[in-house]
């Protein structure tokens, strides 16, 4: 096999051999000669239509050049490129530009020759394919097409799988650009949209629009995405991701295929599929390619352009982890534990909207929630539907509010109840009331800190006297990004740099900390993941007495201080010197520590 001439990469039909492989591996001393004869014996007389460079990553072997490297197809693919002098593309399903590119190669002709049109621009097309050295269709294709081939290395694998999907979405967007659709292009009144809608958008059944709006939700899974956003503008409608906490544009759509995609998830969220006035709730269920369960939180609004559509994405593991997976310290794990065995009391949790708030109270109730205990929640909306708890849902269409919530579920004989938000005093009062009658209370607020939780009740009209006899305990939290833990490496840190996070508290400056970089794992960003970031206020003797209708939040924040409450900023920078985020990450989210 090691003896395999040259030429043999450029006969036959000058795709590669499993042989031309293993030889060039050999040649560059990246395998062990004996280990690939004994792998190209034994695939000798294999019949699979495999692609060798799948064959040889199955192996899983090291790279005898950097032993922490596996050689996977990936790695694999990147070196096959060096050696063909073209360009490594990876495939990234929410970049390619379909719809242009599925119009230059006919997909009989592209699966033949697997090959994968990635993108059009200015008369050159580039082209990807996992056969670097088959190469004599080019010229023809040249000639056919009246524009250039760059030719680009891509993970057999990826083309495998994506091609297809490329041919099938470009035929449904194909499909639904020239239906039947009135075209609502242009600045629309939302009279007009409500008549368009009545009789001539496109039929949301229709089959092309299903495949789409079901690689629209298989993607988004995929790519872990917490929201997605439908956004129609002046001439086209806008799809973006939020991963990680950060939007993404995914792709633009025509101004129709983005209103007959909302009108296929309104159908399946049982929402008003004629009303575009209104702003609209609604809720989906379904389930990922891997057999999770997946529940989507919707929510429409109508713009100067059309109706806009944000769909939340909840996965069931989200409120199956424990503290320490939350980010929770063990220290601070064990105070959250200590609260919540209270029999009676309020526990609050603040902190700005996508902090993280909901994962943590349904969190805390999926594990609290015995069969020996009832667990009621109140909410606007109900987040995520879990048959642990009893959920009501807040509907002030008809006069059921947080504290019409909160005095039904008094009289349902509850041990813990969970208030969305107290955002007056009518809920406050509702919520102590509970607390003082022997109930575990939990609920959120919207504030900077801990402290300012104190400040923001006797701001609603809560009296000091029942804040001091109810509120066992005060948590504020914040979302970081973490770090890929594919590619981040350390770098000096300065002292100036280390200052400006660190004051009024001194801590000792660590040589090295990570920085992002950026990788395939985690779309070249530098991170991967969010972890929590938290500020955890206990209710003692000391504090309660600080707490009058005058509350000098500044005496109460130090008094806090002094008594062992870390600030946000300081639990983020233990995060940062133990490598799991950065100091911009952190001075991003976390409120600055004053002097």
């Amino acid at each position: 096999m090691v003896k395999v001439a040259a030429a043999t990469l450029l006969q036959i039909t000058g795709k590669l051999s499993l042989g031309d492989v293993l030889r060039l591996l050999v040649n560059d001393s990246m395998i062990d000669k004996t280990a690939a004869e004994k792998l190209y014996k034994d695939r000798k007389l294999d019949s699979t239509s495999l692609h060798p460079l799948v064959v040889v990553g199955e192996q899983k072997w090291k790279d005898l050049h950097s032993p922490h490297k596996v050689l996977t197809v990936e790695v694999l693919s990147n070196w096959l490129a060096k050696h063909a002098a073209i360009d490594y593309y990876h495939i990234d399903p929410l970049k390619l530009d379909f719809s242009s590119a599925a119009q230059i190669i006919s997909k009989a002709y592209a699966e033949r020759l697997k090959i994968m049109p990635v993108s059009v621009l200015n008369k050159e097309a580039t082209v990807a394919t996992a056969e670097p050295f088959h190469t004599d269709w080019i010229p023809e294709l040249e000639r056919i097409l009246s524009m250039k081939i760059k030719l680009v290395m891509a993970n057999p694998v990826e083309i495998t799988r994506y091609l297809p999907e490329i041919y099938n979405l470009a035929s449904s967007m194909s499909a639904a650009n020239t239906a039947k659709a009135g075209q609502i292009l242009g600045v629309q009144n939302f009279e007009q949209l409500v008549e368009l809608g009545k009789d001539k958008n496109l039929d949301a059944n229709e089959q092309h629009v299903v495949n789409i709006v079901d690689w629209l939700f298989k993607y988004a899974f995929e790519q872990r995405a917490s929201d997605v956003h439908l956004e129609p503008r002046r001439n086209m409608g806008i799809m973006r991701f939020r991963i990680d906490g950060v939007l993404h544009q995914v792709y633009q759509l025509p101004s129709n295929i983005m209103n007959a995609i909302t009108s296929r998830i309104k159908l399946l969220g049982r929402m008003d599929m004629i009303e575009k006035r209104r702003p609209q709730d609604g809720r989906i269920k379904t389930i990922s390619t891997d057999g999770l369960e997946i529940e989507l939180r919707l929510s429409t609004m109508p713009t100067a352009f059309g109706e806009k559509l944000v769909m939340r994405i909840f996965t069931p593991d989200v409120i199956v982890k424990d503290f320490i997976q939350l980010g929770f310290s063990g220290k601070q794990a064990a105070l959250w534990d200590n609260w919540t065995k209270h029999p009676n009391g309020i526990i609050l949790v603040t902190g700005p909207t996508g902090s993280g708030k909901t994962t943590t109270l349904y969190s805390t109730l999926k594990q609290v929630a015995t069969p020996e205990v009832n667990v009621c929640t109140v909410e606007d909306p109900i987040e995520m539907v879990e048959p642990a708890f009893n959920q009501m849902q807040v509907q002030s269409n008809i006069g059921l509010n947080f504290a019409d919530g909160i005095r039904t579920l008094m009289r349902q004989d509850p041990d813990i109840i969970m208030v969305g938000e107290i955002r007056d005093i009518e809920t406050a009062d509702m919520a102590i009331q509970a607390a003082l009658t022997g109930h575990l209370v939990f609920s959120t607020l919207h504030t900077n800190d801990a402290p300012s939780a104190v400040t923001r009740m006797l701001d609603l009209g809560v009296p000091s006297y029942l804040i001091h006899s109810t509120v066992l305990g005060i948590m504020a939290q914040r979302l970081v990004r973490t770090l890929c833990p594919a590619c981040k490496q350390p770098e000096e840190v300065t002292q100036d740099q280390w200052d400006a996070v660190t004051l009024p508290f001194k801590i000792a400056k660590p040589t090295y900390i990570m920085k992002s970089v950026g990788c395939l794992e985690c779309r070249n960003t530098g991170y991967r993941g969010r972890s929590g970031v938290y500020e955890m206020l206990t209710m003692t003797a000391t504090l309660k007495k600080l707490i009058t209708t005058d509350t000098d939040l500044a005496k109460l924040k130090a008094q806090a201080f002094s008594e062992g409450m870390q600030p946000l900023m300081l639990n983020g920078l233990e995060k940062v010197i133990a490598g799991l985020t950065t100091i911009e990450e952190l001075i991003k989210v976390a409120p600055p520590l004053d002097e």
